[in-house]
């Protein structure tokens, strides 16, 4: 059973940095892709990082191009997202997700879901 569990949330200062943990049991995901995806009160879950586990290829919305970085440890398991220069609109759950093969980056492409981790950025 596939089994994503993140870390590393929690309560920064506006400019401050925090580094997201995901770490993926139950299967290889060798031909899987992984997604950092977020969601705000009141907002639809949106992708702010993305990584092909098997080329380390990475994509980044605008909105956090340049300040977010998306990696993988594959002899771990895990997948990072390092969050620098973070903004008060980075409020939100992040969710680590992980989907087979995944062409269009929405939500609904990616099978397995984290529980969530919350990072609240204050002004």
């Amino acid at each position: 059973q596939v089994q994503l569990v993140e870390s590393g949330g929690g309560l920064v200062q506006a400019g401050g940095s925090l580094r997201l943990s995901c770490a993926a049991s139950g299967r290889t995901f060798s031909d899987y892709d992984m997604g950092w995806f977020r969601q705000a009160p009141g907002k639809e879950r949106e992708i702010v990082a993305h990584i092909r586990w098997s080329t380390g290829s990475t994509y980044y919305p605008d909105s956090v191009k340049g300040r977010f970085t998306i990696s993988r440890d594959i002899a771990k398991n895990t997948v990072y997202l390092q969050m620098n220069s973070l903004k008060p609109e980075d409020t939100a759950v992040y969710y680590c997700a992980a989907g087979h093969d995944v062409r269009v980056l929405t939500a609904a492409n990616y099978n397995y879901w984290g529980q969530g981790t919350q990072v609240t950025v204050s002004s």
